[in-house]
């Protein structure tokens, strides 16, 4: 089972960035290449799945953060693949992500250093 830890890194670096750097170009890039968007909804359905498997108890102490919201969008890109709305889509680049990051940067910093598996000991 994954951590909170692993999933909000899911979010920060698999998605976020990932994200950020295909569509740098704006808007119109973003409506003239279907491949980039399709490939920003996929990366929009993993945050969604992100953070639907978080903990409840760092959802609750986190209510800035609009997991229900994400969440639903993710399923709305699921179920309703044949008819995503791309305006929809590009709000979320354009408003949500931004808003988004350092929100998730700032619970990772509060959640500490990520703790290292404890080394099996040397046999002498």
């Amino acid at each position: 089972m994954r951590s909170d830890r692993e999933r909000l890194l899911d979010i920060l670096e698999a998605a976020i960035k990932r994200i950020r750097r295909y569509t740098a170009e704006g808007r119109a890039a973003f409506d003239r290449d279907e491949l980039v968007q399709n490939w920003v909804v996929s990366h929009i359905q993993r945050i969604g799945e992100a953070c639907w498997g978080l903990s409840q108890d760092l959802k609750s102490r986190h209510p800035e953060v609009p997991w229900g919201d994400i969440v639903g969008m993710r399923h709305i890109l699921v179920h309703n693949y044949f008819e995503v709305d791309l305006d929809a889509v590009a709000a979320v680049l354009e408003k949500d992500l931004p808003i988004l990051k350092p929100r998730i940067e700032a619970i990772l910093t509060e959640l500490g250093p990520a703790e290292l598996p404890a080394k099996p000991a040397a046999n002498r």
